[in-house]
């Protein structure tokens, strides 16, 4: 994002960019290079993500891989490349972080990818202190019938994936049971994708951002404060109850 508002026409940009790929990002800072305004580069906002559902050994090496690419390694990957600008003109960098950086259910894959994300930027906001760059954090709670990030879970489909050692521990109702868990999960999420857009405008407009923006439920709230606060016994039972019902 510029600091001039793209109000304008002709004054908003789109391209293709994959954040796995070191020549998009490249070809993403050029543009921006050839189109700075007099005000220079105001703000980053790393926001590509992708997830889905399965307990650990239910994924391949492969899928650790890829998302990790995406959601962590990608925003590092922009981040780095776009940092001399931010620190010339004393920008902004936002991330989409998640309420699952503090727990799992079922999506332990997506929780890794924004735990670490988060470490990453509690190094990075102490670094920038020195040059004016602030640095934020967005963690939504349960917002996937806005986003669609994650499509319904189908059991057949993760049944069919498994290993054939993985299909000797488990059976395929207990998969379908998990994915029933799942689906719920997904059919309760907020549709007010508006509540996450406007913590990102003010984590990039805010004369005082804060370091981290949680948009979240009440009930969503308590459950990362219990797993921020209270020791692993307590968390695992709770945790342990969620996924039983």
């Amino acid at each position: 994002l510029q600091r001039e508002a793209a109000a304008g026409a002709g004054r908003l940009r789109v391209l293709r960019l994959d954040v796995t790929r070191a020549r998009d990002v490249m070809a993403a800072k050029e543009l921006v290079l050839s189109h700075l305004p007099e005000r220079g580069f105001w703000g980053l906002v790393n926001n590509a993500g992708i997830s889905t559902f399965g307990e650990t050994g239910w994924l391949s090496m492969e899928k650790y891989e890829k998302f990790a690419d995406v959601n962590l390694l990608g925003s590092i990957r922009t981040t780095l490349a776009f940092l001399p600008l931010l620190r010339k003109y004393k920008g902004r960098i936002v991330f989409m972080s998640s309420i699952t950086a503090y727990f799992s259910l079922g999506n332990g894959i997506y929780s890794m990818t924004k735990a670490a994300i988060e470490k990453f930027c509690d190094a990075l906001r102490l670094e920038m202190k020195k040059f004016g760059v602030r640095v934020c954090i967005i963690q939504p709670g349960n917002y996937a019938r806005s986003t669609k990030i994650q499509p319904p879970v189908s059991a057949e489909e993760i049944w069919n994936e498994l290993s054939e050692e993985e299909k000797a521990v488990y059976n395929k109702e207990y998969i379908q049971e998990r994915a029933n868990f799942f689906n719920c999960i997904l059919s309760e999420g907020s549709t007010n994708s508006n509540e996450v857009v406007d913590a990102m405008v003010d984590a990039l407009t805010s004369p005082a951002p804060k370091a981290r923006y949680m948009v979240a439920k009440l009930k969503e709230k308590v459950l990362v404060f219990v797993c921020a606060i209270f020791p692993a016994v307590v968390t695992d039972f709770v945790l342990s109850y969620a996924l039983s019902k």
